[in-house]
């Protein structure tokens, strides 16, 4: 094997091994810390989770597939600025936009006091399971509109007029021919936004809804039991790999295609009336609640509370926040480009294998890569500290897991997979002839991707470290559970503030987090209309 091969199997055995470590605790079950999970709340996370996974995912999948066909079949007031702006949810964090909304609807908040002046009751409450079902939903419906409008657009309006020349209304043909054929992309996009609220930890924990994510953490530092910790952490990974199985096979069963595409897309037909008015309410009432109204509140809010944060103290978690960002996006974009390279160079079984198994991790919620971290890096402090001692007579103390190596090397974990899908792509879109010309030229295969490869890849590996950059920013539990004493970041700072129902005093780190999200947003956007 060559030494990017090689390569390629060391970082895939380096990065797996925090999902490997919580697996491989169940190999030894604590059956003392078992019994007691299920006595106290075991059944009540699982059943919590569950529910939440399939609200979740039912309702991205009508919003974000609804909204999709919306844009893409139909011509109507506002069209042209809802087919972008719909995207712009994803620039926020699903905690930011919660506690944006607790300040809003809670009992106690403007909308809720104003009910019951006019009508005398309380019509709901936020703090609830459908209150987090609604919320995450507006959040994460992004996932399945980019998909299912790609899907919707890749299909010829041919098939449509023909089932509608053979009798099939338009709704008719479009549940039986235009969703089956779109199926594999909507299931990637649900299975996407049930794993993003799998992995949540700062909404469910504002909103008191105890899940497996908030488990962990709950173990961790309310009982400071690791050991409960890496148990629920092993739960929560099964959980997470049995929505890429479900993934999978969704995908894998969907044998709906399309041959010989001709001719234009779906052709948008015209909304005129009450009808056209109801389609742009429906759509600019979605993104309103999703976008504008939480960033709006956390406008106000700052506007109220700009004298309460002090402009040093701001600036070091603004200055913590880039740092561990640019790091973890600089590391995670040279793995990637080393993973894709041997790849390109090696397309063989183990090595594919180990780019699938490095890549696995954005899969996986923070706080069961932060259980896995942990455990090794413990282990490698032990270690390390024994040998010091019988080298030198001294100890070093806690070399790794008291410094932000151990938070960098969670980042990387977690967010590897997003640097790798961009800078593979970009890396594919370069023809293998000109590999053959460098060779023949003599050319190295260092001297190949130097002179040709890293130049044309310029775009890809920048949005790459950008998207990882701003996915950094927003991570919480791993942060919460792993970050040395003493380091503080932008979300970190949200979660300490809206722990405490600080929510005026979360929003200058809030808008700070979400002006960083707009910037991959806003490449989405772009690389959508230049596809389209």
């Amino acid at each position: 094997m060559s030494a990017w091969a090689v390569s390629s199997v060391a970082i895939a055995s380096v990065l797996a091994l925090p999902s490997l470590v919580v697996l491989l605790s169940l190999g030894e079950p604590a059956y003392d810390v078992w019994a007691h999970l299920w006595r106290t709340q075991l059944l009540e996370l699982i059943g919590n989770t569950l529910a939440l996974l399939a609200g979740v995912g039912a309702g991205t999948l009508v919003v974000g597939a609804g909204l999709a066909w919306l844009v893409v079949a139909y011509r109507f007031p506002g069209r042209g600025v809802l087919e972008w702006a719909l995207v712009l949810p994803l620039a926020v964090p699903a905690y930011v936009i919660g506690f944006a909304f607790l300040g809003l609807f809670d009992f106690a908040g403007p909308v809720q006091s104003a009910l019951r002046r006019w009508l005398g009751v309380r019509l709901f409450d936020i703090r609830s399971y459908w209150g987090v079902v609604v919320l995450m939903t507006l959040v994460f419906y992004p996932y399945v509109y980019l998909l299912a409008r790609a899907a919707f657009r890749e299909q010829g309006a041919a098939t449509l007029e023909t089932a509608r020349t053979l009798g099939r209304s338009r709704t008719r043909a479009f549940f039986q021919l235009t969703l089956p054929m779109a199926r594999p992309s909507l299931a990637a996009g649900v299975s996407l936004a049930m794993m993003e609220a799998l992995a949540d930890f700062g909404t469910v924990a504002t909103f008191g809804y105890r899940t497996l994510t908030e488990g962990v953490y709950r173990v961790w530092y309310g009982m400071f039991d690791r050991a409960a910790a890496t148990q629920l952490a092993s739960l929560l990974l099964l959980f997470a790999l049995s929505l890429l199985v479900l993934e999978r096979s969704l995908r894998g069963r969907a044998r709906f295609t399309q041959s010989q595409r001709r001719g234009q897309g779906v052709i948008p037909q015209p909304l005129t009336g009450w009808r056209g008015l109801a389609a742009s309410a429906i759509g600019f009432a979605i993104l309103g609640f999703a976008f504008v109204l939480p960033v709006a509140q956390l406008l106000v809010w700052m506007r109220d509370v700009t004298v309460r944060w002090r402009a040093e103290i701001f600036a070091i978690l603004l200055g913590h926040t880039l740092a561990l960002a640019a790091l973890a996006a600089v590391a995670a974009a040279l793995l990637a480009l080393v993973l894709a390279y041997a790849t390109r160079l090696h397309p063989s079984a183990p090595v594919r294998a180990s780019a699938r198994a490095a890549t696995m991790g954005y899969a996986l919620p923070g706080a069961v890569i932060a259980v896995g971290v942990l455990i090794p890096l413990a282990w490698l402090d032990r270690a390390l500290g024994q040998a010091s001692i019988w080298i030198f007579g001294v100890s070093v103390g806690l070399v790794l897991t008291s410094s932000i190596f151990g938070l960098l090397f969670a980042y990387v974990v977690r967010f590897l997979s997003v640097s790798y899908q961009t800078v593979d792509a970009s890396l594919g879109k370069i023809p293998q002839s000109l590999d053959d010309a460098a060779r023949s030229l003599g050319a190295s295969i260092s001297g190949t991707l130097r002179r040709i490869h890293l130049p044309l890849m310029r775009g890809g590996i920048l949005t790459a470290m950008i998207l990882v950059f701003v996915e950094t920013m927003k991570e919480m539990p791993a942060t919460l559970l792993l970050r040395p004493l003493g380091l503080n970041t932008l979300a970190v700072a949200v979660w300490e503030r809206t722990s405490e129902s600080l929510w005026a005093d979360a929003a200058a780190p809030a808008l700070a987090i979400v002006a960083a999200g707009l910037v991959p947003v806003l490449i989405v956007i772009r690389l959508s209309a230049r596809r389209y």
